[in-house]
């Protein structure tokens, strides 16, 4: 069975740091890539990163870039998201999500798994 689980999402104050966790179970990553996405209470889900698994080649939002860090694990078949200087509109669910590779890696409806997301909440 394909599961995505996330983790490590929580309450920071701006400028601090979290690290979310995508553990992913039922296949192997290495022809895969994982997406991470987030979506904020009345906004449409939005594309954070992307990291095509076997390669290691990485995407990222305008939004996020040299704030946001994707990695992966290959032993632990995870993937993370390295988040600093976090920013209250940084605020949102955060999903992980998998599809064949980061093609067209921000649009929601090209990944056929996803995770049941992890809250980020940036206030102080």
């Amino acid at each position: 069975q394909v599961q995505l689980v996330e983790s490590g999402g929580g309450l920071v104050q701006p400028g601090g740091s979290l690290r979310l966790s995508c553990a992913n179970s039922g296949f192997t990553l290495d022809k895969s890539a994982i997406g991470w996405f987030r979506q904020a209470p009345g906004k449409e889900r939005e594309g954070v990163s992307c990291v095509n698994f076997n390669i290691g080649s990485t995407h990222y939002a305008d939004s996020v870039k040299g704030r946001f860090t994707i990695s992966r694990d290959n032993a632990k078949n995870t993937v993370y998201l390295q988040m600093n200087s976090l920013k209250p509109e940084d605020t949102a669910v955060y999903y992980c999500a998998r599809k064949g590779n980061c093609a067209a890696w921000e649009q929601v409806g090209t990944y056929y798994y996803w995770g049941q997301g992890t809250q980020v909440t940036v206030s102080s």
